[in-house]
């Protein structure tokens, strides 16, 4: 017999290793909450005697040390502990065995599941549990000891559940895991995949499952149309976190504005009182385009600004940068919307992660954006992520950008285009996702999109 320590950061983690080292037939003794994560001790060609030889067996207390604990106990107190303790340990005992039960009734669906290792890790869970209940039920630490480990086999039946129904779906629907695989190499998020999945038609063939996911995946992609060339500019102010490109894009932004109605028709702003050069940089790109830069620091200034440009045809206004915790993120929302007439355009990075970009919109959701701007599409190793967060949120996309020259590198939004480069940008990669992480994913209840 083969006894081994497991310590991951999660159950999950620790189980996956148990997995991949030991198999399905590996047999897990103890498992404990510890400071750095989860301490798993699990054992391949498990041997019971063995085991109690090698002292993991629980060794009851003596009907001495019993009796001397019983009678130090105030006859009423002893009453009413002694009614806890058998209501929480049939309690734990009830809850465990129809856990078991059904863990061990599932896994008899799937051949290839580690039904071994199911049934034994919660068994040996369940007495663990019960042991720690009955050794000392008037301590904390044995309260404590007893709820982190119905947390552990909660955790463990979770991941053994979740496994079941990944390899389940992928037995009995194969085209829809395809899909859903697909959908993870492309970087989509997994409740967005869930929720493009069940457009698909029940019974899709095969050459269905290659190219009908995409087109739905365009068809979720919101684009407003907007275009420089052809539609009235107005005013229009450019959000967003620091760094996501907003300075650049309002350069060519005004440049294709200029080309079009001319220098004497475009105006732009800085309101970016914050960052160091910020103003100073936008001053440059007015110089080379030929454009006047007025500066607002607050409310007032900004509408009496924009009270001089009225006449204008487009003015843009560069903002600073803040993340969502910036305390002066909503001094930045009072002081826009004090102002009429001002369209909201909300600049995300495609090359940041998916969970930033989707705190991004959410951290500006008080200012109501209208429209949003995608950058970076040229560093982006995938871009799936941002694509999730837009169809998440139902934002529309303006324009997109990738790279830094002005004016060529913006275009207007286009929705089968973005799908086109997300499937380009797959075929340079060469990972498969692993069963594990799909099955975290798509082997639970689906969540439902914000």
């Amino acid at each position: 017999m083969k006894i081994k320590r497991f310590v991951a950061a999660d159950m999950r983690q620790a189980m996956r290793q148990v997995r991949d080292e030991q198999g399905p037939d590996a047999v897990i003794l103890s498992t404990r909450r510890m400071d750095d994560g989860i301490e798993i001790i699990a054992a391949l060609d498990y041997d019971e005697a063995l085991v109690r030889e090698a002292g993991f067996a629980f060794e009851p207390p003596t009907a001495e040390e019993t009796a001397a604990r019983h009678a130090a106990t105030p006859a009423p107190i002893r009453a009413s502990r002694d009614g806890d303790r058998a209501a929480r340990i049939d309690q734990a005992r009830a809850a465990t065995a129809a856990a078991v039960e059904r863990a061990t009734r599932s896994g008899t669906t799937n051949p290839n599941a580690p039904q071994r290792q199911s049934s034994a890790a919660l068994a040996s869970s369940v007495a663990d549990v019960v042991r720690a209940a009955t050794v000392n039920p008037n301590s904390d630490a044995a309260v404590n000891g007893v709820r982190a480990e119905i947390n552990n086999l909660r955790e463990m039946l979770e991941v053994q559940l979740s496994t079941l129904a990944w390899n389940q779906m992928d037995r009995e629907q194969p085209l829809r895991a395809r899909v859903l695989r697909e959908m993870t190499r492309l970087g989509i998020d997994g409740d967005v995949a869930r929720a493009l999945c069940a457009e698909l038609p029940p019974g899709m063939t095969s050459e269905q499952a290659r190219y009908l996911p995409l087109g739905i995946l365009s068809r979720n992609i919101r684009t407003s149309g907007r275009n420089f060339d052809t539609v009235g500019g107005g005013i229009t102010a450019l959000v967003g976190t620091t760094g996501v490109g907003k300075t650049t894009t309002i350069a060519k932004l005004a440049a294709r504005a200029v080309l079009r109605h001319g220098a004497s028709n475009v105006a732009l702003i800085s309101a970016d009182q914050y960052r160091i050069g910020a103003g100073a940089q936008l001053e440059h790109y007015g110089r080379l385009l030929g454009v006047r830069v007025y500066n607002a620091h607050d409310a007032d200034s900004l509408r009496n600004v924009l009270l001089q440009l009225r006449s204008k045809h487009t003015v843009l206004v560069d903002t600073a940068g803040m993340a969502g915790n910036d305390p002066k993120l909503q001094q930045q929302f009072d002081t826009l919307r004090a102002t009429s007439n001002l369209r909201v355009c909300l600049v995300l990075a495609a090359n940041a992660q998916a969970q930033a970009i989707d705190n991004a919109i959410r951290s500006y959701a008080p200012l109501s954006p209208q429209t949003a701007i995608l950058t970076k599409l040229d560093e982006a190793p995938l871009i799936g992520g941002a694509l999730s967060a837009l169809i998440r949120h139902a934002m529309p996309l303006d324009y997109t950008t990738d790279g830094q020259r002005v004016p060529e590198d913006i275009a207007s939004a286009d929705a089968r285009k973005l799908v086109c480069l997300a499937a380009q940008l797959l075929k340079q990669r060469n990972e498969e996702p692993d069963d594990a992480v799909l099955a975290d994913r798509f082997g639970t209840a689906a969540p439902a999109l914000a």
